[in-house]
């Protein structure tokens, strides 16, 4: 099978086109025959490095395709069955081996380029939004990088609840994707600051919750914004890591609340992983979660794929195929 892999970190060229045997599943996990990989920051940090892994190994965290073998012990899936999954490293390549805990059903109303899409940002979104803080309506959210993957997702589930959204966005175009997907307000950050423009927004008051997945350059403004006893739910660091600060600062603030989250302890109970992937499935097959499949590159154009992901030259999700 063709599949991408890593030797040792590095930059895109670390990524190389390989042929290498099809996996035999383990007793507890299934073989997939992938239709779409997503790719993801995540990706970026583990081919750099940051985020350890033992090399060589086959890059990629989310996919979806069809059964084509099962271990000894599974009897949950069968050849056959379409299934997706997210938080397992070796999806780029045409077959991967998952536990069969960590796969999911796609039903039907949802492709396998959509599941693949959806499996990691759309569950981010989802428990952002319905867990870390559950936005209720009339509450209003600030969601940082609102026309990236993530952002536009959780700008459009924070507007189906009802709650008023302030989006933040670097360019008029990347602005009319968010106000697309339900912002009610957009900021502009490189032409006005978001601080400033927030607390005119809400006459000073603040808000209940800022989505920040930037990092270092938003997070301190973030807490100023934030109504006495907000959320900063900080759950990326695009920009770079926030400095270490003193917990003092929160309570001079008004008893903030700061979290950083990830999707893997959202997931990480098998009932809350099905539980969460089918309602993202549910709200794409209704057609209250529209997906923005930006690009689709095959396989053995990884390496533009990561380049252009890095460059923020994209605005919804880039899918490789096998």
């Amino acid at each position: 099978m063709k599949a991408i892999q890593v030797k040792q970190p590095g930059g895109p060229e670390a990524m190389e086109l390989v042929d290498l045997p099809v996996p035999q599943p383990k007793a507890n996990e299934a073989v997939v025959k992938l239709s779409a990989s997503g790719v993801n920051f995540i990706d970026v940090y583990v081919r750099e490095g940051r985020y350890k892994a033992l090399p060589p190994f086959v890059l990629g965290q989310e996919g979806a395709g069809v059964v084509n073998a099962v271990g000894t012990d599974v009897t949950s899936v069968k050849n056959g069955d379409r299934v997706a999954w997210t938080s397992v490293l070796g999806s780029y390549a045409e077959y991967a081996s998952v536990p069969v805990d960590r796969l999911v059903p796609i039903p039907d109303g949802v492709t396998d380029q959509q599941a693949a899409a959806a499996m990691l940002q759309g569950m981010t979104a989802h428990y952002l939004s319905h867990d870390t803080y559950p936005l209720k309506r009339g509450e209003t959210a600030l969601v940082h990088a609102a026309a990236g993957g993530v952002g536009l997702l959780l700008v459009q589930m924070a507007h189906n609840i009802g709650a008023r959204v302030i989006a933040t966005v670097s360019t008029d175009e990347k602005a009319k994707l968010a106000r697309e997907a339900g912002a009610d307000e957009i900021i502009l950050y490189t032409k006005s600051d978001f601080e400033t423009e927030t607390k005119r927004m809400t006459g000073g008051k603040g808000i209940d919750v800022v989505y920040d997945s930037v990092g270092k350059t938003t997070f301190e403004k973030g807490l100023n914004i934030l109504r006495p006893r907000g959320m900063m739910a900080l759950f990326g660091g695009s920009s770079g890591a926030v400095p270490p600060f003193d917990p003092m600062v929160l309570a001079q603030k008004g008893s903030l609340y700061v979290t950083r989250p990830t999707l893997v302890a959202y997931i990480g109970a098998r009932e809350e992983l099905v539980a969460r992937s089918a309602a993202v499935f549910a709200m794409i097959a209704s057609g209250k979660l529209k997906l923005r499949i930006e690009h689709v590159y095959p396989l053995a154009e990884v390496r533009q794929a990561h380049r252009d992901l890095e460059a923020r030259k994209t605005t919804g999700k880039l899918l490789l195929i096998p």
